[in-house]
């Protein structure tokens, strides 16, 4: 079983790999062992056969849907790198609104929030290069990820994240109702690069990231994302007027 190495990337031109994710394998070997220790008495003492089959077919499919909630592919961003922002996750975005951000940034902000069923890829990327200069983990609720006071009540990481532009945007990775674990890599002074992942959430949640007013938006609510492809924002130094 591959554990997938933060550091390296898929090279340009190359195709998605799939590994898994180190989070996951701990889990998978555990589940793993579970199911074997049930599905081999069933086999031996349960005729006819259709029960112990049943039970086979079963397991196979709650493994392979966890198999596949951990599964951790490598990406290369090949678009324009100064000024953009970029999907964080693989999701449905579910929100774009101006808010307060009071937490680090201090002042009204464009949030967008991408919604992750348990389907998605759970590996967070770093939206945008630059450099982390904020971390806190806060405990809370575990409300589901698609109501709007998820965002301030729900288990959650806040991440602030300095452009290379001199630029402040925040990541906040959202714990949802059946989301119990945030693992968030970042740690203050790191360099950011939208290649690298910043954590994992664990099962279905939510990612939120807070761009200036001035944010040119590129995409609206509805829009599906890939974490680490799909351009999100173009994010324009002080004094620029036009994005690039």
């Amino acid at each position: 079983m591959y554990i997938c190495r933060l550091e390296q990337s898929t090279p340009p031109g190359g195709h998605e790999k799939v590994k898994i994710h180190r989070e996951g394998t701990n889990i998978l070997i555990l589940l793993f062992i579970v199911l074997v220790a049930l599905n081999v008495p069933v086999w031996l003492f349960m005729p006819p056969v259709v029960i112990p089959a049943f039970l086979s077919a079963l397991s196979l499919v709650v493994y392979m849907f966890v198999f596949n909630f951990f599964r951790c592919p490598k990406r290369h961003y090949r678009g324009r790198r100064p000024d953009h922002v970029v999907s964080s996750v693989d999701g449905r975005v579910v929100a774009v609104e101006r808010v307060m951000e009071r937490e680090w940034l201090g002042h009204e902000a464009v949030m967008v929030s991408v919604f992750m069923s348990p389907l998605n890829v759970h590996a967070n990327w770093f939206p945008a290069d630059g450099r982390v200069d904020y971390v806190a983990h806060h405990r809370g609720r575990f409300l589901s990820a698609y109501l709007p006071k998820a965002s301030t009540d729900n288990e959650r990481s806040t991440i602030g994240i300095v452009m290379n532009n001199g630029r402040r945007i925040v990541v906040r990775q959202i714990a949802g109702a059946m989301a119990r674990r945030i693992v968030t890599y970042a740690s203050p002074g790191q360099k950011a690069d939208i290649d690298d992942h910043l954590g994992f959430i664990k099962f279905g949640s939510r990612v939120d990231i807070y761009l200036p007013v001035d944010a040119h938006i590129l995409l609206k609510i509805g829009d599906i994302t890939r974490g680490g492809v799909t351009p999100l924002a173009i994010v324009r130094s002080v004094g620029k007027t036009e994005p690039k």
